[in-house]
């Protein structure tokens, strides 16, 4: 997916949780890590003795215009010293362990880290190396794990991946984020008063078609037609364009009656 406009990049750099990278193996998935951090408006990237050194090209390639993520990495040769600062810490992993954690989805984690934030604490998520993820050891410094459920015959995420989707997760808990948009093109709601004249209008030219058969039915049919128009999220072009095609039908056809018993 493409679309980024420089003309609107929000400065995202306030209170957020930091993710740290336990002992990555390649340049290009800490870039590729970064581009999906960045995707979501996360900055803050701790590396804990990276495999092939820091800084790397390969990283900065393969961040595609996230470098500022990279730019402001803190490098730690430990995972203790990447984690001392903060208050409370994640750790992801795949696989069931013999440690008492909680264990809790992507989403209630952010929830969580979002709230924790919000009250002037530091967060972090770990991640752990591409082959053989976080070790009991690391993991034992987390206040709780996170578990993605994914198809138990194949659970590997790849790096990235799984920071992209910790990332959407933490962006997807802000309040501008709405669940649902109705993108209006040019256009408003039509008011009640215009959905009522649609409807009006509809009614008489079907009963003018003699739409409205048997005489019994007809209250019930067009109480059934007034509902189904009333679930319509309908705009101003709509409701015009309906009466168009209304008059139009109409007007090329001729007015037939059903034939009354």
């Amino acid at each position: 997916m493409s679309g980024t406009d420089h003309a609107k990049a929000a400065d995202w750099g306030g209170p957020q949780p930091s993710i740290i990278l336990v002992a990555p193996q390649m340049g290009e998935n800490i870039g590729a890590a970064a581009r999906a951090m960045y995707n979501f408006g996360l900055e803050w990237m701790r590396l804990v003795n990276p495999r092939d050194g820091w800084p790397n090209p390969k990283a900065v390639t393969m961040a595609s215009g996230a470098g500022r993520v990279l730019d402001q990495v803190m490098l730690t040769q430990t995972t203790q010293q990447a984690v001392g600062d903060l208050n409370y810490v994640f750790a992801t992993t795949a696989r069931g362990r013999d440690l008492t954690k909680p264990v809790v989805t992507p989403e209630r984690a952010m929830e969580q880290a979002r709230e924790m934030i919000g009250a002037g604490q530091k967060v972090g998520i770990m991640f752990g190396p591409e082959r053989s993820g976080l070790h009991n050891e690391d993991i034992s410094r987390a206040n709780a794990i996170i578990s993605v459920p994914v198809n138990p015959a194949f659970a590997s995420l790849n790096l990235a991946q799984c920071v992209l989707l910790l990332a959407y997760e933490w962006r997807r808990q802000t309040d501008e984020i709405a669940p649902e948009v109705m993108a209006l093109a040019g256009t408003i709601p039509a008011s009640n008063v215009e959905i009522q004249k649609l409807m009006e209008h509809m009614e008489q030219r079907l009963d003018a078609a003699g739409f409205f058969w048997p005489d019994h039915k007809a209250e019930s049919m067009i109480l059934n037609l007034r509902n189904m128009i009333s679930r319509m999220p309908l705009t101003q072009v709509d409701v015009r364009t309906m009466h168009g095609i209304i008059r139009a039908l109409s007007d090329k056809h001729p007015k037939t009656k059903y034939p009354k018993n």
